[in-house]
C-alpha cells in the first residue's frame, strides 16, 4: 500500500531529534566522512560524500530495512503520513545521504515522499 512519507535528516549535535514514527541513528555503526579532512566541509550535495556514505558496509541494507518498516506502517489500519527521521552527528553527511537514498527507494515503490534536511546547511560542528 502506498503512503505519504516524510523524511527528515538531522544532526544530533544541533538539537533534539524531530518527532517521527521511525528514528534511525547513523552515528555509531557507520563511518563518518567528517573524519576525512577532504570531506569535512562538504555535504551530501557533493558526490564524494555520497560515494563515501553509500559505500559504507551496511548502509544499503539499512535503506532496504527502513523501506520495509515504512511499508509496514503504511499497511496499518490508520491512514496518515509516515515520518522517518535519520540522524548523524552533524547532519551534513550520513543523514542527508541516507535520506535521499531512502527517498529514491520509497519513490520507486510508489510512495509519495518529501525530504527535509534540517541541519545540512549549518556550519561544520567542531569536535
Amino acid at each position: 500500500m502506498a503512503a505519504n512519507v516524510e523524511i527528515v535528516s538531522f544532526g544530533y549535535l544541533h538539537d533534539a531529534p524531530p518527532s517521527a514514527h521511525l528514528t534511525i541513528d547513523l552515528r555509531h555503526h557507520f563511518r563518518d566522512p567528517h573524519v576525512s579532512p577532504e570531506l569535512r566541509c562538504m555535504t551530501a550535495d557533493d558526490e564524494p560524500v555520497r560515494v563515501a556514505v553509500m559505500g559504507t558496509p551496511g548502509i544499503a541494507a539499512l535503506v532496504e530495512a527502513t523501506a520495509t518498516a515504512v511499508a509496514a506502517f503504511a499497511a496499518g489500519p490508520s491512514a496518515g503520513t509516515v515520518t522517518v527521521a535519520d540522524g548523524c552527528a552533524g547532519g551534513r553527511h550520513r543523514a542527508p545521504t541516507f535520506a535521499r537514498a531512502l527517498a529514491d527507494r520509497l519513490t520507486a515503490a510508489g510512495h509519495t515522499v518529501s525530504v527535509q534536511h534540517r541541519d545540512m546547511g549549518k556550519d561544520v560542528v567542531q569536535r
